[in-house]
């Protein structure tokens, strides 16, 4: 289900992240199986009836290095980006 286009994407097929639960009793495994199941699509979905698509690039960046350059590059005193 990766690679769908948000321009082709019919919403009625898609399920509201809202409206998923996570058991927090259960075992990781457990949790993160039900969060599929409840979710049908985990790369394409709705969160209050906006569509979210996730992806991820294909790159030897980690994610560490990304957010490292992202808060190297906010102002200290304002908060912003520069």
């Amino acid at each position: 289900m990766e690679g769908i286009s948000m321009e082709s994407v019919d919403r009625s097929t898609l399920r509201d992240i809202s409206d998923v639960v996570i058991d927090m009793t259960r075992p990781c495994a457990e949790r993160i199986k039900g969060y599929i199941e409840q979710i049908g699509n985990p790369y394409c979905y709705l969160d209050n009836g906006i569509v979210v698509e996730i992806g991820y690039a294909d790159t030897q960046v980690s994610l560490h290095d990304r957010l490292l350059s992202y808060v190297s590059n906010i102002d200290n005193h304002s908060g912003n980006l520069w």
